[in-house]
């Protein structure tokens, strides 16, 4: 029998985070057995040392459902209290889809769900439409996670992509309160599809799997497979750089909120130069700059939950305080929200 809901406030606020990663980790020296680089040569130009990569019989799915009872746990909400879990992903296990197969996995009996794709700015665009689903009223626990397994689509012999990615899953959990409570302070999302050049894994023909077309020219259509991930980084850095500082500005003024009043500045863990340059461009200090980019790699849609459920059990961030975090990546899509944590 479903709940009963109720309309608590227009607010939302975030209570809860939880993560998950795979068990094997692969080291910068690991990577250097398959193509030329070193420790210092990839730690040099991205600050990454190690990341974690799917293996035997582990899932994207199951890291989700991990990462979920976590942020759940920590929320002190029950399953069955859950109304809405958005699965931000551009990996599934399934091509129609993850956010089904997790809600049933965690138990929330009661909620409907559904994936979004944005790329390394997913979890942020699932963030705020959280908040616009509870703002729209009926909504009290939306439940949301980034998780991805970029490890399954990247050239291994490619010495210019294959040493950012690795997989994880982040979530939290998004309640509803009264206005005057708001967490979600500002916020600003964007896109450039004349920008995807620069940043993509497309989809090719492979043969067709009939030798036979039976007089239909055309017919039946070629089975569809997806490159490896084809990335010019230099134009990803320049896009990355202009970008992310303006959108964090344009979310604090929404906010009605200087930069100095920023506790923490959190953004998708891509590159550490990007991570350093946005923090200049805002004169925020580094020890008010969340990163965890050399254990873990570039996780797209998962590294800003992962940052943050790390941060938050590391006790770095606490009630009450302000963080700027920012997505950016393939599409091009980028987004920022000024949020006050619990």
């Amino acid at each position: 029998m479903r709940r009963q809901m109720m309309v608590v406030g227009m607010g939302s606020k975030l209570i809860g985070s939880g993560s998950a990663t795979p068990s094997l980790c692969i080291s910068n020296d690991d990577l250097s057995k398959f193509v030329e680089t070193s420790d210092e040569w990839i730690a040099a130009r991205t600050g990454i040392r190690n990341r974690r990569v799917l293996s035997g019989g582990e899932t994207l799915g199951g890291l989700s459902v991990k990462a979920a009872q976590r942020a759940l746990e920590m929320a002190q909400v029950r399953p069955e209290d859950v109304d809405l879990v958005l699965f931000c992903t551009s990996t599934p296990d399934d091509l129609f889809g993850g956010a089904g197969q997790v809600l049933a996995e965690v138990g929330c009996t009661n909620a409907f769900g559904f994936d979004i794709t944005a790329a390394c700015s997913g979890f942020i665009v699932g963030l705020i439409t959280a908040t616009r689903f509870i703002k729209g009223g009926g909504i009290q626990n939306v439940l949301v996670v980034g998780a991805d397994a970029l490890s399954q689509y990247v050239d291994w012999t490619d010495r210019g992509t294959c040493i950012l990615f690795g997989d994880a899953a982040g979530a939290v959990l998004v309640q509803s309160c009264n206005a005057d409570e708001d967490g979600l302070l500002g916020f600003c999302v964007q896109s450039d599809g004349h920008g995807q050049k620069h940043l993509h894994c497309s989809s090719s023909n492979a043969d067709s799997i009939l030798s036979k077309t039976n007089g239909v020219p055309g017919f039946p259509p070629k089975k569809t497979n997806f490159s490896c991930i084809e990335m010019n980084g230099k134009e990803v850095f320049r896009f990355a750089v202009r970008c992310v500082p303006q959108s964090i500005e344009k979310a604090l003024e929404e906010a009605g909120l200087p930069a100095s009043s920023i506790d923490w500045l959190l953004l998708h863990q891509a590159n550490q130069r990007i991570i350093d340059a946005a923090a200049s461009r805002l004169s925020i200090p580094s020890e008010k700059v969340i990163s965890n980019l050399a254990n873990y790699g570039n996780t797209s849609a998962a590294s800003i939950p992962l940052a943050l459920d790390e941060a938050v059990r590391g006790g770095k961030v606490k009630a009450g305080d302000i963080i700027a975090a920012s997505g950016f990546g393939a599409g091009l899509t980028w987004g920022s929200a000024i949020v006050k944590w619990g």
